[in-house]
Formats: structure tokens, sequence, C-alpha cells
């Protein structure tokens, strides 16, 4: 049953569970070993080994796209269509300016190729295909890859939908090593995105320093503060997160013990027809609380203090006092599954504290802003002073005849 604590219990809340990042680590490094030095062959055998793979290629063929879109129903391929345009919207709205100022600016550029991984185990996220896919068309990414372990429709489909034909049938470590190094049949990935369980997430971080990654990401998480509403409405989104997995994380934030003791008999009578309730009743029963805090100022410390992946507020004043969250919900009818969905901001979020260091997946993780500098004599001049004294405070005197050189 879902715990209700006071603020001072919260710390073991705040003390994320480990996620035993290192021993995934230790069990994924020879799979990334063996991509490396084998290529393909390395890929086809962990992808038997592991998802059952029986293709004579990672590639799966244009035509096996186009099928699966056409089986998808009228209503899935509608979905697709809002959530997509609704993305692509905030995506061209987040997308870095170019700008010319006098002799300086800067220019935008895509990456050349990004490999994203697409999660297809106890749900398969056809979702997270538009997600990775939308905000790196917006950049204008020529080579977009996608990489799922298992065939499904709603997964192709949506690639073939989005006009993505290089979808790759591998998963886990194999699938991060393939794009991390390239081989023959798997590009090689300026930058990948996209969430996976704990081998993907230690691949990704054993691999971080050959080629970009979004964030290591850990079990997903949400934080509600609210001192009144509908209990239908705080259960029901605590579930929704706790239904992702056994080490989901649903808290909520309030003032009103009255208002917690309703959500926890809520949560109860939705878990009783909920499908997914094996699963939502263990994260519940083992990860998850109500805390009762004194105000909403210390609701707002202690939420800072965890940096959620999702933060649902229903208190807007609230807002000046957020500095870390992964991405935030104001108010009754802004569900966090809304934004999983088609509200337009990305799903793909920062977990496990990450939310401290940056927000989540964006079209500015598919560019590079590159600066533009063009001086002439005059402006050279204007600052040559300041770069002579500290290029000889540095010892670095070439730099600073680089420079009088031109003005002697």
């Amino acid at each position: 049953m879902l715990r209700i604590l006071e603020s001072k219990d919260m710390g073991r809340l705040l003390a994320r569970r480990d996620a035993r990042l290192h021993e995934a680590e230790a069990i994924v490094q020879p799979i990334l070993d063996a991509v490396r030095k084998t290529g393909d062959k390395g890929l086809i055998e962990y992808a038997k080994k592991f998802d059952n793979f029986d293709r004579k290629t990672v590639r799966v063929p244009l035509a096996e796209l186009k099928a699966a879109a056409d089986r998808l129903t009228p209503e899935f391929r509608s979905a697709v269509k809002v959530a997509s345009d609704r993305v692509r919207a905030y995506a061209k709205k987040q997308l870095p300016r170019e700008y010319r100022s006098g002799q300086l600016g800067q220019i935008v550029r895509p990456l050349d190729t990004i490999g994203a991984y697409i999660p297809a185990g106890r749900y398969p996220l056809p979702s997270t295909v538009i997600m990775t896919v939308v905000p790196a068309q917006v950049a204008g990414v020529k080579n977009i890859c996608i990489a799922c372990p298992k065939a499904v429709d709603e997964v192709f489909g949506t690639a073939h939908l989005l006009g993505i034909d290089q979808v790759f049938q591998m998963g886990g470590a194999q699938a991060i090593a393939a794009f991390a190094y390239g081989t023959k049949t798997v590009p090689k990935a300026d930058r990948i995105v996209g969430p996976g369980n704990i081998y993907v997430a230690a691949a990704k971080k054993l691999i971080a320093g050959e080629t970009g990654i979004d964030f290591i990401a850990g079990p997903t998480e949400i934080l509600i503060i609210a001192n009144e509403g509908d209990p239908r409405f705080l259960a029901a989104d605590m579930l929704a997160q706790a239904e992702h997995d056994t080490d989901a994380c649903s808290i909520l934030l309030t003032q009103s013990k009255r208002l917690a003791a309703q959500v926890v008999k809520e949560v109860e009578r939705q878990l009783q027809t909920l499908p997914t309730a094996p699963v939502a009743r263990k994260a519940i029963d083992k990860n998850s609380a109500i805390v009762i805090v004194k105000n909403l100022d210390e609701a707002a410390e202690l939420s800072n203090a965890f940096a959620p992946e999702h933060l649902s507020i229903h208190h807007e004043e609230l807002i000046p006092k957020i500095r870390h969250a992964g991405s935030i919900f104001i108010g009754p009818y802004s569900p966090e599954a809304a934004g999983d969905y088609a509200a337009g901001p990305n799903h793909v979020l920062p977990t496990s504290g990450v939310a401290r260091l940056r927000g989540g997946l964006s079209v500015t993780d598919y560019v590079k802003v590159i600066s533009i500098q063009k001086l002439d004599a005059k402006s050279l001049r204007k600052i040559a002073p300041a770069v002579t004294t500290l290029a000889r405070a540095e010892g670095l005197e070439a730099h600073a005849r680089s420079v009088e050189v031109r003005l002697a």
C-alpha cells in the first residue's frame, strides 16, 4: 500500500535506488568490445542470444516497413499524425537561430547521423519513435536511424509514416555498440538518443566519450505537488507512472492529510481494475509515497532536491521556485500522459537527478551552434591590447605576435 510519510522521512526517497550501473557495465563491456572488433558478426551473435533474432541482417527491408504501416488502424495513423505535428511545431520553436551582428554571429548545422533507440520490452514504444525522430527532422539531420529489438508493427509502421527507412532490428548493448562504432550494415552515429533498460544505459555510459549521447536514464519517476484537487486524478497520475516498471517512482507532496488519505484509498481502488496492476503495485509499494509537507516552500525545496523527471504542480505560483525538473505539468488537466504522447514537448527526459544538469531531449540535441568572427583592422586594433596581454600572461608569445604582425 502507498505509504504516507513526514517530510523528515523523505531521505530514503531522495537517495534513489542504486541502479547497479557498475554491475551492468561489467556485463556489457564484452558486448561492446565484440561489436567493435567484429562488427555485424558480433552484433548478430548477441542479437540471436538475447533477442531471438532470426534474420540474416539487422537492416529491416523497406517493404516490411511499408507492410507494417499498412496494417496500422486508421485511428493509430491519425494519432501518429496529431502527435508528430505537435512535436514538430514545438521543436521548430526550440531551434536555435542563426544571426550576424556586425562582425560576430553564429550558424546552426545539424549532425550528420543519429541513432535512436526504441525499447520494445514490456511495452513497445512507438511514441518514442515520434519523440526521437521528429526533432531530428526539424534539425535537418539527413541520416536518421532507428534501433528496435523486436518487429513491432506500431514501431516499424510509425517509422515508415515519418519517412524513416533506416530501421535496424537490434537491441540492448549490442545496438548501442553498433551505433557507436559503426558496422558494415549500421552507420556510425554522431549521437545516440532514446531510453532503454539498465544494460542500454550502461552501454551509453561506456561509449559516451566516443560518440554523443542524450543522457543516461534510470527508472522513470513523477513528483506531484498538490494541496487540493480530485483524488482520482492524482491517483491516476501516480499509477500512470508506476505501471512503466517495478522500479518506477511516484511521489505526492501535500500539506493536506485528508487529501493524502483519499489518494491512498483511490490508488487501491484503481489498482483493482488496472491491467498493469502487477507491475504498478510493486512500484507503488516499494518506491512510492505521499509526503506531508509544512508548506509549499518546503515542497518546492524537496522537489528541487529530488530533481524529478516529471513534475506535476497544481499551484502555478511555484514556477519561480522550481530550479530542477525534466518537464513541468501545470494544473489538473495537464496529465503527464498528455506529454508522453501528444502535447508537444519531448517525453525523453532526464531521470535519477540528471534534471539538475539539463532538461529533456530537444531539437538542440541534434544541432551544432558554430560561432562566426569576422574582424577588420580597426576592430582587431581595438581589442589587441587585451589579446596580447592575456596571451603573454599565459606564456603564449606566438599568439601575441600573430596579432601584432597584422597591426605593425
